[in-house]
């Protein structure tokens, strides 16, 4: 079951690192009772904690605001308080105390522009959440943390985001209408209005083609070179030694003859 849960967990991460730009070392915004549900469960390392989960190494983050309220719960929350000290500060621009869940969705804003993953263990604060794009959920269940899989109102603006950029814009029809009519008056169409193109619309420079120059060559190719001519030389034959020839007209070699040793002859001799 653990393992099962691991992939889904790996699954939820990548549609949030896909469809909205996610990157690691991720950013996890904890709220006062997340960090008093790990307390209590005796977790005792929170960023390995939820790196486990997230396949990936996490950051931690939360507020003033939030590290206030704990604060303010009493001696029951010291411990809680105390842990949260030790996570970075996300940006709080609140000059006086405001509750923890205000704070949060103030951080978060409509967009979560800062690609924050929540984690929290209140039921309404996770409601709102889920109707905002791009915000991930972390809960607690016990000794164990749990991912919450994308909303059906966020796999939905996913879909008509992507179906968005499918279709042009108005902006892409009149550049390309230009385009075309540009390409006719340089063609010299007849059929082509000049008035057509006329309007009010500011199109950009980086969008206006410019009529390459066809005066000369564009750039200097590269011919095909020959071959090495050193390469293409006859390679020398080496000559025969001439044969010197005797007054027969046979070789010299042919007409020496072997000389022979006669110490065997005369010791021979000399025996008999």
């Amino acid at each position: 079951m653990k393992v099962k849960r691991m992939k889904h967990h790996r699954k939820y991460v990548r549609f949030y690192t896909t469809c909205f730009g996610f990157r690691e070392p991720y950013k996890v915004f904890c709220d006062g009772t997340f960090i008093h549900h790990l307390v209590t469960n005796q977790i005792t390392d929170f960023s390995q904690a939820i790196s486990n989960i997230l396949g990936k190494p996490a950051k931690l983050f939360t507020t003033r605001c939030v590290i206030a309220e704990l604060h303010s719960l009493g001696e029951s929350f010291s411990k809680s308080f105390e842990e949260a000290r030790n996570l970075s500060l996300a940006r709080c621009d609140h000059e006086k105390r405001k509750g923890a869940a205000t704070c949060i969705a103030d951080v978060i804003g409509e967009k979560n522009s800062e690609h924050f993953f929540v984690a929290t263990q209140d039921n309404e604060l996770r409601t709102k959440f889920r109707e905002i794009p791009g915000v991930p959920l972390i809960f607690g269940l016990r000794k164990s943390l749990i991912l919450e899989p994308p909303s059906t109102s966020q796999r939905e603006f996913v879909k008509s985001s992507e179906e968005q950029r499918l279709h042009m814009t108005e902006m892409e029809k009149t550049l390309l209408k230009r385009g075309i009519s540009k390409i006719a008056t340089e063609d010299g169409d007849p059929t082509y209005d000049a008035h057509e193109a006329s309007g009010n619309e500011v199109v950009p420079d980086a969008f206006i083609s410019v009529p390459r120059k066809t005066d000369g060559p564009q750039f200097k190719r590269n011919k095909p070179k020959g071959p090495n001519p050193l390469s293409c030389k006859k390679k020398k034959v080496a000559e025969k030694p001439s044969v010197a020839l005797n007054k027969d007209g046979d070789s010299a070699k042919r007409n020496r003859k072997r000389k022979r040793s006669r110490r065997g002859t005369k010791s021979e001799g000399a025996d008999a």
